[in-house]
């Protein structure tokens, strides 16, 4: 346990840094929203186009860790969405953006990193692969259910444009998209320009965690506990053990799918989880909740899923 801690801990430092730097005044709060539009907005979109445009398709682009991974998300936010509903009587709306909070996971910021640290550079491959349509059917899933749940919801047609609206100004879902087409086209790219795409790419991930601690910030577990915790299993110990039982149980996928499935579906849900919330003004509170409470444990709940992957894919 202590060999898995010594390769998950060195992420999260750098998370506990960037919180403990905006806390003690370090850095200020306005340098926050900086660094994550300099992330969000160029590294790591070139960090997305530089793990695509190379990657082996027919290799990694498999239906079953497809299944695996995005099975496990759905069931996850179903779930969180009944149990928002039923057990802590929350409207429609706010169930929705508590269900989502299990469906996001913080796959690039923190999914990349721990896998990386994990199995080394050559293993994300398959993490590229979930990746490349995580964002566009995540928001698809969410906006899709919380135009239904709304009474001033908007027709089907209306719900349609505002998914591809979200999905095609974000940055992140760009990157994705040119590297996507740039390899199936099979446009060559000069080595120097690729790496140094890949370069400053790469070089945004530690800057992107300081970014994310210094956001949590902003964040404060308020009311809602209940569900903040509900949300915060289901993102951390359902999704990832419905993933283990489809890839390992079900489909005997290779290790290299099995890791990159399990890794990036116990990551805990990320700042698109609040943005989400917020968009729609339904349960902010437990969104903001769920990312620190979430990512926190995280430490603990991910170390032991990388123990359970040491045993059956070391």
């Amino acid at each position: 346990m202590t060999e898995i801690l010594i390769i998950v801990l060195p992420v999260f430092v750098i998370v506990g840094l960037g919180y403990a730097s905006v806390k003690a005044g370090l850095v200020q709060d306005s340098a926050v929203d900086v660094l994550l539009r300099f992330c969000t907005g160029i590294a790591m979109p070139l960090l997305l186009f530089s793990g695509v445009v190379r990657l082996d398709l027919a290799a990694n682009f498999d239906l079953r860790l497809m299944l695996s991974f995005y099975l496990g998300a759905l069931i996850s936010f179903g779930v969180g969405y009944l149990g928002a509903r039923l057990i802590f009587k929350r409207r429609p709306g706010e169930a929705v953006a508590i269900g989502f909070c299990a469906l996001f996971s913080n796959s690039l910021l923190l999914g990349v990193p721990v896998t990386e640290r994990a199995y080394g550079v050559a293993a994300l491959d398959s993490n590229y692969a979930i990746l490349s349509i995580h964002a566009p059917f995540c928001y698809l899933v969410g906006i899709v259910a919380m135009e239904m749940a709304r009474a001033d919801g908007r027709s089907g047609l209306e719900t349609a444009k505002a998914a591809a609206r979200m999905m095609f100004r974000n940055a992140l879902t760009i990157g994705l998209a040119i590297g996507m087409a740039w390899n199936l086209l099979g446009i060559p790219i000069p080595d120097p320009v690729f790496e140094g795409v890949q370069m400053l790419g790469r070089g945004g991930l530690p800057v992107a965690l300081f970014a994310l601690g210094g956001a949590m910030t902003r964040y404060k577990v308020r009311d809602g506990i209940g569900e903040t915790l509900m949300a915060s299993a289901l993102a951390l110990i359902l999704h990832p053990l419905i993933t283990w039982a489809m890839s390992d149980l079900v489909f005997e996928l290779p290790e290299n799918f099995l890791r990159s499935a399990i890794v990036t579906a116990s990551m805990p849900p990320g700042i698109n989880a609040y943005l989400f919330a917020t968009m729609y003004a339904r349960a902010s509170g437990v969104a903001a909740s769920t990312v620190l409470v979430a990512t926190t444990l995280s430490i603990f709940t991910a170390s032991g899923w990388l123990t359970l992957l040491h045993q059956i894919a070391p």
